[in-house]
């Protein structure tokens, strides 16, 4: 599996930003695709995931409401919508994949697969 992360990008506070990330795979069968982000001297962390099979989703609280996740099923790309931002939505900002994962599994970022990161940065 194959993954090509873009979109991050410099924004003030209260602004927008839209990440991709295109996933290369034999299969997607039973494919979980997830976001994590790690800011400057913090641990990474979960931010949302999506299961390819049935499109549930799956947010970090502190970006309930705020981040949207989404597919493209025919580009096999996953988006993460980030909106109103906060200075402490920066971070480093890394897609992930992996199969057949369960939600501890997912959250504890357990994946096989990462892509290179992306940073955001929300600052005015």
């Amino acid at each position: 599996v194959q993954l090509q992360a873009s979109g991050g990008g410099s924004v003030q506070p209260g602004g927008s930003l839209r990440l991709s990330c295109a996933a290369s795979a034999r299969s997607y069968r039973d494919f979980v695709m997830a976001w994590f982000r790690q800011a400057p001297g913090k641990e990474r962390e979960f931010v949302s995931g999506i299961r390819w099979n049935g499109g549930g989703t799956f947010y970090a609280n502190s970006v309930k409401g705020r981040f949207t996740i989404s597919r493209d099923n025919a580009g096999n790309t996953v988006y993460l919508q980030m909106n109103s931002l906060k200075p402490e939505d920066t971070a480093v900002y890394y897609c992930a994949a992996d199969y057949r994962l369960i939600y501890s599994t997912l959250v504890a970022g357990k994946l096989d697969y990462w892509g290179k990161g992306t940073l955001v940065t929300v600052s005015s």
